[in-house]
């Protein structure tokens, strides 16, 4: 069994934070691959500052080309909207069954997962690695303290990145220089499109 761990994200757009993350839980967890999960929608966020799908897993696909641990993955792309973990990991499972999925996740994402579609179910049949966001840590999750001490959850050893998306996006519209937030490709790629400038 390969056993793939599957970072899940809108990638709107993919950044350095996400792959150090991922290259990350490729070196000192016990998995294979990192798949990259592009979603074209989280049923707890809004739709409209998106880019189209095939953009983002343009650059999803361009940011990890020269890594062989990492993957772009398009299967939420052909399931249907919104997005659902649970359903996901099921579509996955039919259909790469010599593989063995576990899940990748922040700890602000380790704390709503009880809200999660069949939260029971995916904590108990999957793996989840999980790594440290600013703010969420097990002494202040309150009621979800308790999912840091099951036995299917293994907090890394990560670098924590404050960095996202949005402040990307935002630095684009006010002109600002984000080249070292992003890799080459990507950062070429975004900025061939005008993609995030005001007014575009």
């Amino acid at each position: 069994m390969k056993r793939t761990a599957l970072f899940f994200g809108s990638f709107n757009p993919v950044h350095v934070g996400h792959l150090i993350i991922a290259n990350a839980m490729l070196q000192q967890e016990d998995v294979d691959e990192v798949w990259l999960v592009v979603s074209p929608q989280n049923p707890l966020k809004e739709r409209t500052t998106l880019l189209a799908d095939h953009h983002r897993l343009q650059m999803v696909r361009r940011a990890v080309e020269d890594n062989y641990g990492l993957r772009a993955c398009d299967i939420e792309m052909h399931l249907p909207i919104p997005s659902y973990t649970v359903v996901t990991l099921a579509a996955l499972g039919e259909k790469y069954p010599e593989r063995e999925f576990s899940l990748i996740m922040g700890s602000d994402n380790l704390a709503t997962l009880p809200r999660w579609r069949n939260a029971d179910y995916i904590l108990g049949n999957y793996r989840i690695h999980v790594y440290p966001r600013p703010g969420f840590t097990a002494e202040r999750a309150g009621a979800a303290a308790r999912l840091w001490e099951h036995p299917h959850v293994k907090v890394a050893e990560v670098p924590m990145m404050d960095v996202s998306s949005s402040y990307i996006r935002q630095q684009i519209a006010e002109g600002h220089d984000v080249r070292y937030l992003l890799t080459e490709p990507v950062y070429l790629y975004l900025t061939e499109m005008h993609f995030y400038e005001k007014g575009k």
